[in-house]
């Protein structure tokens, strides 16, 4: 097993992370634009319907890609823990039980989707008549990709955790290359419609997981063995959650909009939110991205139980984080109508869905605080912590506030939701993440002072 800590343990933590950053938010970004591009192909050929189509859609593939970022950050977090602390016997453990744990997951979601699709995409998913035969199609064939997306996740995970920060990126590019050439092909070319969109996803994701398995089997022994260590996956389960709830969410508040917001505006308002949502998703990448990369320096940290380390990584991450989201933040309220423009054509429906976008995003740098104190709680194993931090944001405070807000503004209110709820949400983060980080200090302080007492002891032991 090739493993290289230097990264953890000699290099800077400003430069270990940038090395961890850029290549996650890249990768993010990229597996974002397996959708955009869908996007893109299907509004220049098929239209604002498909489109709509593609909105319905979205809550499906981000479940798929949540549970696969469940158990690959679960994994991951265990595995920069059990290197801080040394212990490659668990290591080897981790890595077995979060494969075979991926599949289990997969396949039978998978199942369940293929058996109550109509039943999810009218009922749960709030597709209209004249909508629901394009997300048919097109989720009918998107979700065998979810196994190999999923799993794909797992191996770039671990391996980030063991130093290669750069596998991620790699792999979900290729992908992605492979998405826009295949989609050209079939949406552009020949004319395949969204079938064409699912069928280039489903590739491209197939070709990914390829390529990390194996880089994934070059520098780990990958024995496989199919069973499961109940102790071992509750915890890479338990870590992995509040990722799980802080992707996942973006789908059940979508679900939510998508009902709500058809009854308000029809297909029109489903296109508006769900081309604000694909675009505000660069914001999120970028912000997640760093927040991320901090957690597998502070669980090694951690592991090696160097808390000063952890509360400068931290405090870097923050500075870090606010900035990069500042500069996107500006940059996308200044060219909102060419970015958005590039989706729709339609200038009422374009002058609409830019004053949409901007009162979404209006505060956002500030939230960048709010994830960190998500992945440092996941960083140093307080699973509770972070769990009750994820659902906070979207579940907690903004669904409550859109349906006050949507009953007395209409459409308007939804917009305005996000940035209350942002506001509200990050305060909540400065509060718990000095509690953590005053806590983890003081522990330290006790910790040092026994360590010393004892020494102290010994030495009289010995002079007696």
């Amino acid at each position: 097993m090739e493993i290289d800590c230097r990264i953890f343990t000699k290099e800077k933590i400003w430069k270990a992370l940038l090395k961890f950053s850029f290549p996650a938010m890249l990768a993010l970004l990229i597996i974002e634009l397996y959708s955009m591009v869908d996007t893109i192909f299907l509004g220049i050929k098929a239209g604002p319907a498909a489109i709509g189509a593609l909105t319905i859609a979205f809550p499906v593939q981000r479940l798929m890609s949540s549970l696969g970022m469940m158990v690959a950050v679960g994994a991951s977090t265990a595995c920069s823990r059990s290197l801080g602390s040394n212990n490659h016997k668990k290591l080897k453990g981790v890595i077995k039980n979060s494969i075979n744990i991926t599949i289990i997951i997969m396949v039978v979601l998978t199942c369940i989707m293929l058996i109550f699709k109509k039943q999810v995409i009218i009922g749960v998913l709030g597709a209209s008549s004249n909508i629901y035969p394009l997300s048919e199609k097109y989720i009918s064939i998107v979700i065998f990709g979810g196994v190999f997306q999923a799993l794909t996740l797992v191996f770039c995970y671990i391996m980030t955790a063991m130093g290669d920060t750069k596998i991620t990126l790699k792999a979900n590019g290729l992908g992605a290359l492979l998405n826009i050439f295949i989609d050209y092909i079939l949406v552009i070319n020949l004319s395949f419609g969204v079938e064409g969109a699912a069928i280039a996803t489903v590739g491209s994701q197939i070709i990914a997981f390829i390529y990390a398995f194996i880089k994934m089997k070059k520098n780990v022994e990958l024995n496989i063995e199919f069973s499961i260590e109940g102790k071992i996956v509750k915890n890479i389960l338990a870590v992995g959650l509040s990722t799980f709830i802080v992707e996942v969410s973006d789908a059940i508040v979508a679900i939510i909009l998508n009902n709500l917001l058809a009854s308000y505006g029809g297909d029109t308002a489903l296109i508006m939110v769900g081309v604000t949502t694909k675009i505000s998703m660069f914001l999120f990448v970028t912000v997640i991205g760093i927040s991320s990369s901090m957690q597998p320096i502070a669980a090694f940290n951690y592991g090696a139980k160097k808390i000063k380390k952890i509360i400068k990584v931290v405090k870097i991450t923050v500075i870090f984080a606010t900035i990069a989201t500042l500069i996107l933040w500006v940059l996308m309220f200044i060219f909102s109508y060419p970015i958005i423009g590039s989706f729709l054509k339609d200038k009422s429906l374009l002058n609409d869905s830019v004053r949409a976008f901007r009162i979404v995003i209006l505060v956002f740098p500030i939230i960048s605080i709010y994830y960190i104190s998500i992945y440092y709680y996941q960083a140093i194993g307080k699973a509770k912590s972070s769990f009750l931090l994820s659902i906070y944001r979207q579940i907690i405070i903004f669904i409550p506030i859109l349906f006050l807000l949507l009953n007395k503004f209409g459409i308007l209110g939804a917009w305005i939701a996000y940035p209350v709820s942002d506001i509200i949400s990050a305060f909540t983060g400065i509060v718990y993440l000095r509690y953590g980080l005053r806590k983890i200090k003081k522990s330290n302080n006790e910790d040092v002072l026994e360590e010393r007492r004892k020494l102290k002891l010994k030495i009289e032991s010995t002079t007696m």
